[in-house]
């Protein structure tokens, strides 16, 4: 499967709730819901466990109903964060915090974009 970067920087085609909902996997999906419902201290329901990517095209982004960062990088139009003239606000650094490979490519991203 081609890579594909979502709005965040995460890596779509690496991502466990990505893979679950392209192979229609309801066992991963459960297991998905629960790792993130310990990890994020949140209860996640395996249904919600539905993501087809977010960026334009790739079909309705689902991932826990809603995706803020999504809505704002839809918005302003951007390829992804790193695109943003408001780059690592406030709330993507906190998003950031836990997904430290999404980091690393939006910096990679934002070092070529300034070239």
């Amino acid at each position: 499967m081609e890579k594909i970067v979502g709005i965040c920087g995460i890596n779509c085609t690496e991502c466990s709730a990505f893979i679950a909902t392209q192979e229609n996997d309801d066992s991963k999906r459960r297991q998905v819901a629960e790792e993130w419902s310990k990890t994020y201290h949140s209860e996640i329901k395996p249904d919600q466990i539905e993501c087809n990517g977010c960026l334009p095209g790739l079909g309705i982004h689902q991932q826990l109903h809603v995706c803020e960062i999504r809505k704002c990088g839809i918005q302003r139009k951007a390829k992804n964060c790193a695109h943003c003239v408001d780059y690592k606000c406030e709330r993507l650094s906190k998003f950031l915090e836990n997904v430290p490979d999404a980091d690393r490519t939006l910096e990679e991203t934002y070092k070529n974009v300034q070239k």
